[in-house]
């Protein structure tokens, strides 16, 4: 047998499928236990899960956050633009602030209002009714636009180009699985796959990384980054692909990537997708089930933290093998025609014979659990913010039954998207403008709902209302403009040039700007909020002293680690 053959062989196909049955078979004996603790159907069990340690609330975080346009779409953007998207993935420092912050202030709400299921309820309490239900219904739409189409899309092309399976095949074939594992696993199914996938991910990834490092350097893995740092650093006109801020406009990452803008514009979309979607802080909200709130409190922030070292690594395992596939074509010995498919092609030409098929179980395993979060979260959403508060009273079984068909109306608008999305940009530019559009008014709506109390109801339903309309008009803009590349003729396009065709970035921070300049505004004319709204926000000295318990030096010390990190990288690649 050739261990070095650049495809799968017999022994990679016999790994691949008994891996998998092994994994299922995992996955089932951990439900079923859970089934015999609870003792019956309950629907808070079946969505968030039980606590969970902090070591498996960290992994389910990470695995919740990597899916198939890491392997496929980081990859490729690594392959063509080097570390100019590092800046949304180098945000473990962001989840410490889920950690630190929203997870005392999501448990203080617990204790003062009851409980805190879904990012909604605290919109709900916070502002008004339809400030929460319309959270809902942005968020669903954002799940269908830019979860569940793009994980489905990019795991096509990854197993097109890994396993040679027609694209339609490897996309509608990842929907139908995920669906059924989340049907019938529910959250318990997802963090469960999610730790047995998490080590084998990483593992596998980081051969890819030092394989491909010896194989550029001729077997020295140091020869092999001073050649993959000397050939990307040649790449666009001479400006290259190796460090993270582009100052000057001849770079042509310049027009995408301005100056700094780039890192205030990624930490927007980072604020929001980690600290306020319900997709990641389900993560943490379920771990709220009979115990002491520095208990709760502890676990999940130590959770967070683990999660914060995780979220280092996606760079070094997806982007860096990217750059290294860069450098072997430029060296002719590898083939990018499509740079999509860097990572998958990585996997196939440098791993021996054997390793390729227990890697892709792992990546298999990270696909599923990934879009399984996405479902997850959709049939939560639909379940306590829609459907509860019409139909009370029913049983815990039924409530289970709802969501698994919200799930599977999830999966259907997931499919018929995708080939609107397949229309339009690039997947990457596609993914990021979507999220630049939604990202500002969840921020400005979570922060100053949080952090002030003379913000009043209407003002909160208002800003996440307008914001969102914006956010939606520039992307009718998009499509029609090409994502402002197009040159438009007549006077509608002309006169509005400063709307549609400013830097998605820029346009970004503005709209943001735009939004609490809003709520502020619409504060001075409407009601102020209650005495119980403004009480919920308050944080108390007893509750303060809690808070300080459930935290020790290493807590501080490990905490510390995940920021110095993240500045060394910055540093290394400015």
């Amino acid at each position: 047998m050739n261990w070095s053959a650049k495809e799968f062989v017999w022994l990679d196909w016999t790994i691949l499928v008994v891996g998998i049955l092994l994994v299922g078979w995992a996955v089932y004996r951990a439900i079923q236990k859970d089934k015999r603790q609870m003792k019956g159907a309950d629907s808070e069990d079946y969505l968030f899960g039980k606590g969970e340690p902090w070591y498996i609330i960290g992994a389910a975080i990470f695995a919740a956050n990597i899916g198939s346009e890491h392997l496929v779409g980081l990859a490729g953007t690594g392959a063509k633009d080097g570390v100019g998207m590092a800046h949304w993935e180098m945000q473990g420092w962001m989840i410490l602030i889920l950690g630190w912050l929203f997870v005392p202030f999501y448990q203080l709400l617990n204790n003062k209002m009851g409980k805190i299921i879904t990012m909604p309820d605290f919109l709900k309490f916070r502002y008004t009714q339809a400030t929460g239900s319309w959270l809902s219904i942005i968020t669903l739409i954002a799940y269908v636009l830019t979860k569940v189409s793009v994980t489905a899309f990019t795991g096509g092309i990854f197993f097109e180009y890994l396993l040679g399976l027609p694209f339609w095949y490897g996309a509608i074939g990842l929907i139908a699985v995920t669906a059924v594992f989340t049907v019938f696993g529910g959250m318990k199914g997802v963090m469960t796959l999610s730790a047995i996938q998490t080590p084998i991910l990483i593992i596998g990834s980081f051969l890819v990384l030092f394989l491909g490092l010896a194989t550029l350097g001729d077997g020295s893995i140091g020869m092999g980054w001073t050649k993959m740092m000397d050939v990307c650093s040649s790449l666009h006109d001479g400006y290259g692909t190796t460090h993270m801020f582009h100052w000057e406009e001849g770079d042509p990452m310049y027009k995408d990537y301005p100056g700094f803008v780039v890192f205030i514009g990624a930490s927007i979309i980072g604020f929001w997708y980690w600290c306020t979607d319900q997709h990641i802080v389900q993560r943490v909200l379920g771990q709220t089930k009979g115990e002491s709130n520095d208990v709760v409190m502890k676990r999940a922030r130590r959770g967070t933290i683990a999660a914060g070292y995780f979220k280092l690594l996606p760079v070094f395992m997806f982007l860096i093998p990217g750059m290294i596939a860069s450098a072997l074509a430029a060296e002719g010995q590898f083939d990018l025609s499509n740079t999509d498919a860097a990572f998958a092609n990585m996997v196939k030409d440098i791993l021996p014979a054997g390793v390729k098929g227990i890697v892709t179980i792992g990546f298999i395993c990270a696909l599923v659990a990934s879009l399984a979060a996405f479902f997850n979260s959709c049939a939560t959403l639909f379940t306590e913010d829609f459907y509860k508060p019409m139909k009370k009273g029913k049983s815990e079984a039924h409530y289970v039954l709802v969501g698994r068909i919200a799930t599977v109306v999830v999966v259907l608008l997931g499919l018929a998207w995708m080939p609107v999305m397949m229309s339009m940009d690039t997947l990457y530019n596609y993914l990021q403008n979507i999220q630049s559009l939604l990202a500002p008014a969840m921020v400005a709506v979570f922060t100053l709902g949080i952090f002030s109390k003379k913000i009043t109801p209407m003002a909160g339903q208002w800003g996440l209302i307008g914001g969102f309309g914006v956010g939606m008009i520039r992307l009718i803009t998009n499509v029609f403009t090409e994502n402002g590349n197009a040159v438009m003729s007549g006077s509608f396009w002309e006169s509005t040039t400063w709307f549609w065709q400013t830097n998605w970035l820029v346009f970004e921070i503005w709209l943001l700007v735009f939004i609490v300049a809003l709520m502020v505004v619409v504060s001075c004319f409407t009601p102020a909020p209650s005495k119980a709204q403004v009480e919920a926000i308050t944080f108390t000295g007893d509750y303060k002293k809690q808070i300080k318990e459930s935290w020790g030096v290493w807590d501080i010390v490990a905490t510390l680690g995940v920021v110095v990190l993240c500045g060394l990288f910055y540093a290394y690649f400015w």
